[in-house]
């Protein structure tokens, strides 16, 4: 039997929570049934707080102490509620030790939407492939730029280390886990009961583009002004930022290092979230949503509409269109 453990940090999503419980007991009802033994033997662990006793339990759970000496198969780190991640993953560093204890001792660990975070701060996912919600990448990115995030994928392995990426991706993930620890049959029953779909390994389609505005540097949000201002019209970059009162270089250098992404990427997204507007709220023809979209060339829009959003442009019409 399996020995999971799922945390129970500050600020956890308790939707989270409960979709890795479910679809857990739902395994080992399955299994129970044909072998007579569950899969999973799952628990709940928790820091103690000073002067702060946890629960014993968690809605029929037994509720640990991450300090009692434990060896665990697998851990389970759930998503964070919170608009501040630095200050949520800076209340959960206590935990950080034990997941490296754990790691050493063989145990798997798995994380959900943003409980990548937790993880990338342990230092456990430096050069390692990870994903999270498509919505926190730019901040994760920036935040662990030695993790190689893969923010289009679904689910990542990379050795003993599972990530998923945001909201349903994290079912994708529990069905990974359910195949490699109970086999295939019991993933497929799984799959039918929470109505899983098994082939997509791409979140990128779910993304929208937020730009940073958190920052107090006046030559990166005029830059970011004039992009915004004039995707439609602007042909270069240069042409955008020849008024801007610094270097070139030194616009493109600072530009980078606020936002996470040069310009021209920046002109791109502003255009392709323009472009997927458009394809969701109007009946357009394509042309015009290329043209009004800033491009000119409909093959450069459809490439480089694919490589961001992951689907082709009518394949996106036809998946989100509201009319």
């Amino acid at each position: 039997m399996t020995s999971v453990g799922i945390l129970l940090p500050h600020d956890y999503r308790l939707l989270s929570v409960a979709a890795i419980l479910d679809v857990l007991e739902a395994a080992n009802n399955i299994q129970k049934a044909t072998e007579n033994e569950k899969a999973f033997n799952i628990g709940l662990y928790q820091i103690a707080e000073p002067g702060q006793q946890i629960a014993d339990s968690f809605h029929g759970y037994p509720v640990a102490k991450i300090d009692q000496e434990n060896l665990i198969d697998l851990i389970l780190i759930p998503s964070f509620s919170t608009n501040d991640m630095k200050q949520t993953i800076g209340k959960n560093m206590a935990y950080i030790p034990w997941l490296h204890q754990q790691f050493r001792q063989g145990a798997e660990i798995g994380t959900f939407c943003t409980g990548a975070f937790l993880l990338a701060a342990s230092g456990l996912l430096n050069g390692k492939v990870a994903t999270t919600h498509v919505d926190a990448c730019s901040a994760f990115s920036t935040s662990f730029p030695d993790v190689i995030l893969r923010g289009d994928k679904t689910v990542t392995q990379d050795g003993r280390l599972f990530t998923s990426g945001g909201s349903t991706s994290s079912f994708h993930l529990l069905l990974h886990l359910v195949q490699k620890y109970c086999g295939r049959d019991v993933a497929v029953k799984i799959a039918k009961i929470f109505a899983i779909d098994m082939d997509r390994h791409n979140q990128s389609y779910f993304s929208t583009f937020q730009p940073s505005r958190d920052h107090n540097d006046n030559i990166v949000a005029m830059v970011q002004q004039k992009i915004e201002a004039n995707y439609q019209e602007a042909e270069t970059i240069e042409e955008l930022i020849k008024d801007i009162p610094s270097s070139r270089r030194n616009v493109l250098r600072r530009f980078k290092q606020i936002t996470g992404i040069p310009p021209i990427e920046y002109l791109q997204q502003i255009r392709i979230e323009a472009a997927k507007k458009l394809l969701e709220q109007t009946n357009q023809h394509m042309g015009e949503v290329i043209f009004s979209s800033g491009y000119n060339d409909p093959k450069a829009f459809r490439r480089i509409f694919r490589k961001i959003v992951g689907m082709t442009p009518t394949a996106y019409r036809e998946k989100f269109q509201s009319n």
